[in-house]
């Protein structure tokens, strides 16, 4: 990482960059010997009172004092990722939307506000995506009205760690005091390898429409109302795949979603008791080769950032992060 113009150290940033991606190094107290400097790359999201602000990629905040730094630059946008299809955020973020559309939505300017009596934070919370047409605090105030009408906590998904990202706004939600739940990454990939996989899908079932016995695999969310199968059953081309398992319980479950040239994949869940065999991954090569004959080419999911054995599962089939998405929660009146 180089700093330096004419082998000096140099800050090359003030706060008219706030908004911009930048690099820095400053100076730490960690007690370590020999470790007086650390580098972090972000968006700067506010230089305030002598102190910086800077988001990572990961949505992680690093608070920075002006007097620490020792040098600082402007860079270019995260480059666009090595693995998988071309992708822009805003693109990415209306596919995922209409793969798990609520029951009941109103727009806000370019806000989407979204419900699905509670069923799953995605189809419970804020899609920003632009100007919501009001100043923030206004904005913000009409989200918490709007969700405590539906007796449901008021979410905002912001996004962080690719252009066109919403840093700014994840910092301006941390400082009124939203704070983020739950992170996880939107990974994408080539459709083709996933479904050239070495799986035998001659167990898979495929169906247009979820029944009972593919919901009683999927119970995390307990029993399943209008509200789930109104969700479950949104999206342009909706496939529902299933292994076959002990009575009539499936040993393996999985959704896919087809929009045009992208293919996603939900709800992929394994029987405890069938777990280390595969079939997840065999779930995943039946429903990729069933999109591919429908015309997609580019595959999309979704993995908690705490989901060790998912990501690894998915790395595997060559899905790499493109950017990470945060539920910010409003803070209790």
């Amino acid at each position: 990482m180089e700093f330096t113009a004419g082998g000096r150290l140099e800050v090359r940033i003030t706060p008219v960059d706030v908004g911009k991606r930048v690099s820095v190094r400053y100076v730490t107290d960690s007690g370590v010997p020999g470790e007086r400097f650390t580098d972090t790359v972000g968006v700067l999201t506010s230089w305030d009172a002598g102190v910086l602000l800077i988001t990572r990629r990961t949505g992680e905040s690093v608070r920075i004092a002006e007097s620490a730094l020792v040098a600082g630059k402007v860079v270019p946008a995260a480059p666009a990722r090595r693995r998988g299809p071309a992708a822009s955020f805003e693109e990415l973020a209306r596919v995922t939307a209409r793969a798990w559309e609520p029951v009941e939505s109103e727009r806000l300017g370019e806000w989407t506000l979204r419900a699905a009596s509670g069923f799953t934070r995605r189809a419970n919370s804020v899609l920003p995506l632009g100007d919501p047409g009001l100043p923030l605090d206004a904005a913000l105030a009409r989200v918490r009205e709007w969700y405590a009408v539906r007796d449901l906590p008021a979410y905002i998904q912001a996004t962080t760690g690719a252009e066109g990202t919403q840093e700014l706004l994840c910092a301006e939600l941390e400082r009124r005091g939203w704070r983020p739940e739950v992170s996880a990454d939107v990974r994408i990939a080539g459709l083709a390898p996933v479904a050239d996989l070495d799986a035998d899908v001659s167990s898979v079932r495929l169906s247009r429409s979820v029944d009972e016995s593919w919901l009683r695999r999927y119970q995390r969310f307990g029993v399943p109302g209008p509200h789930v199968l109104s969700v479950l059953s949104s999206g342009p081309s909706v496939w529902f795949a299933s292994v076959p398992g002990t009575g009539d319980v499936p040993a393996a479950i999985g959704r896919c979603v087809v929009d045009a040239r992208w293919a996603g994949f939900m709800a992929v869940e394994v029987d405890p008791a069938h777990r280390r065999r595969g079939l997840a991954t065999v779930v995943m090569t039946a429903l990729a080769r069933r999109a591919l004959e429908e015309g997609a080419s580019a595959a999309w999911l979704q993995v908690e950032a705490e989901n060790d054995g998912a990501r690894a599962l998915y790395e595997g089939m060559g899905f790499g992060v493109h950017h990470h998405y945060h539920h910010y929660r409003a803070a209790e009146a």
